[in-house]
């Protein structure tokens, strides 16, 4: 994925990475987790009423440029901008999430990079129990343990994967996937399903997430939720500080979000 704006030296500075890039694991590794705790995963934009551009360029402007940050694609596909300019082989693919009460689409954007003669899963956009780091596809029935938690990738005999996250003391699906290769495009009608359709969960409440090296910070509606580690404190922000909360907490700067709604119901 290519967007004509896009510069490594800038993407770099914004994430805060440091060091020579290179194609190797090493770097690839490094910039996940310097994306992960710079560039929220956030819906402003569809909290505000705004449609969620995936025009590449834009998507730079915004993130890059704005200091914002957004949701899988929109972060997942800067990270394909980085794997770009690296010349790090990837396919995106289409995942189906696993942790409503009833099936889902495939409306989940992650990426497969070929990195030193190896595939391995990439994935900066899925919420509170998302990946950390690459995560090679070689190591299905294995305990992944990354950071505070610990992932296990499963495949079935028609060659589907499925995530698992360890949860509360148990394993809880995350999303399954194929290896079935998708274009940008593929996911237009899966992002405006997401950022329009009135039960869909970035509609219905304002979700913010910043992971950290000991833990995650989430603003789910008016809901901040602190874990480190194995432990967690919740509280409720009332409305006229979740703008201060947004600025101090996920170094999000706004200009235009003023029109945000923590708790907006459809």
């Amino acid at each position: 994925m290519k967007a004509e704006n896009f510069d490594l030296k800038a993407y770099c500075e914004r994430i805060g990475f440091e060091g020579e890039a290179r194609s190797d694991l090493a770097t690839v590794s490094g910039l996940m987790r310097r994306q992960l705790f710079t560039v929220p995963f956030e819906n402003l934009d569809v909290q505000a009423g705004r449609a969620v551009s995936l025009v590449p360029e834009e998507i730079v402007e915004k993130i890059v440029h704005r200091r914002r940050g957004g949701y899988c694609y929109e972060v997942n596909g800067l990270f394909a901008m980085a794997l770009d300019a690296l010349d790090i082989p990837y396919r995106f693919v289409a995942c189906r999430p696993m942790t409503y009460p009833m099936l889902r689409p495939r409306t989940h954007m992650a990426l497969i990079a070929q990195i030193e003669g190896e595939a391995w899963l990439c994935d900066l956009g899925f919420g509170s129990y998302g990946i950390r780091a690459p995560l090679r596809l070689a190591d299905t029935g294995k305990e992944i343990r990354q950071d505070q938690d610990t992932f296990l990738l499963e495949r079935s005999e028609e060659d589907e994967y499925l995530l698992k996250a360890r949860a509360d003391g148990q394993w809880a699906n995350q999303y399954s996937f194929d290896l079935w290769p998708q274009h940008w495009i593929d996911f237009m009608p899966a992002n405006h399903l997401n950022s329009t359709h009135p039960e869909a969960l970035f509609v219905q409440k304002l979700v913010v997430l910043l992971f950290n090296p000991e833990g995650r910070t989430i603003l789910f509606g008016d809901r901040l939720k602190r874990v480190q580690g194995d432990k967690s404190e919740e509280r409720i922000v009332p409305a006229e500080e979740i703008g201060a909360l947004l600025r101090d907490t996920f170094g999000l700067t706004l200009a235009q979000e003023s029109s945000v709604n923590p708790a907006r119901e459809s």
